[in-house]
């Protein structure tokens, strides 16, 4: 039988969910918190506080956390605790904001997503009715040169990055889709699609244990929002500005799929009935799912049939 509970956390807003080798999982909270969960005993042990808004992470070998931070831009956490350093806060002769996602490759290069230049997450609407696509593809190399590699994305969100590191997978939430940017080859430079028309919104990836792409879909597409983006954009920024209550909402729904590096779909779970919504991340380990959101102070722990 399949099952489902919750993890109670002392704040809001676990956006990504990376799972440790010692068993535990982290998270980020809103309010600038890192935090490592005991799914065995549901125990919380704060690791650092930056005093900004967490989003994405990454776990390097030696154990210290790459952060997302929406405020302050990309920070690095030496020993898994203690003060954290900033490592990009500029990009392009201007503040980093929105950096939402972040892989590192094995010689400390950083591959950086960055939702939107126009809106904060408290606005993330916004941008996706807007959909004027200012999200960016940013690279970090060893010696700290910091380069954008792609403009324009829709709502640039998860990362991942190729085994061999030959190229790095954008789910593009606006758009409903899963890009691929070659880093090595042939094809280096160039984008292609790898799928399209996902039936929701894709958010964070992550590789599992079993070697898949876990994909958070954090809603199903909305027909008034995808009629909206046939829309001018003169009307788009219109509307990108009416209140939320009025503009198109996120329908509640747990749901997360799995694919291969080609795009070929293996899981598609969308559990009933279960306490949480909106899942923004997901982490697979050993088969048990953990499940990350923006609008929740709590992670979700869900185990298949």
């Amino acid at each position: 039988m399949a099952e489902f509970r919750r993890i109670a956390l002392p704040g809001n807003g676990p956006e990504d969910v990376v799972c440790l080798p010692d068993g535990r999982v982290i998270t980020g909270l809103d309010d600038g918190r890192l935090i490592a969960v005991d799914p065995n005993t549901d125990g919380v042990e704060v690791l650092a506080d930056t005093a900004g808004h967490l989003l994405g992470l990454e776990v390097l070998p030696d154990g210290s956390v790459v952060m997302c931070d929406h405020d302050r831009g990309v920070l690095h956490l030496e020993g898994g605790r203690g003060r954290p350093t900033v490592m990009v806060d500029v990009v392009d002769d201007r503040p980093l904001r929105f950096a939402s996602n972040v892989v590192a490759a094995a010689d400390g290069t950083l591959y950086i997503s960055a939702s939107s230049q126009r809106y904060t997450i408290d606005n993330w609407r916004s941008d996706l009715i807007e959909h004027a696509g200012s999200g960016r593809l940013i690279r970090r190399q060893s010696d700290g040169k910091v380069e954008t590699l792609l403009h324009d994305l829709q709502f640039a969100n998860g990362l991942v990055l190729a085994p061999d590191e030959s190229f790095v997978l954008i789910a593009e939430t606006g758009a409903s889709r899963i890009t691929r940017y070659w880093l090595t080859g042939e094809r280096r430079g160039e984008t292609e699609v790898v799928i399209d028309g996902l039936p929701g919104y894709p958010d964070n990836l992550t590789i599992g244990s079993d070697g898949l792409i876990w994909c958070a879909l954090a809603a199903p597409r909305n027909p008034v929002l995808e009629g909206i983006h046939k829309l001018p954009i003169r009307a788009r920024k219109v509307l990108a500005r009416v209140p939320e209550r009025l503009g198109p909402s996120p329908e509640d729904v747990v749901w997360v799929i799995a694919f291969d590096f080609d795009g070929n779909l293996v899981h598609d779970i969308k559990p009933k009935g279960v306490d949480y919504t909106f899942v923004t991340s997901v982490a697979e380990r050993d088969g048990v799912l953990y499940f990350g959101t923006i609008v929740d102070n709590a992670l979700g722990v869900y185990t298949p049939d």
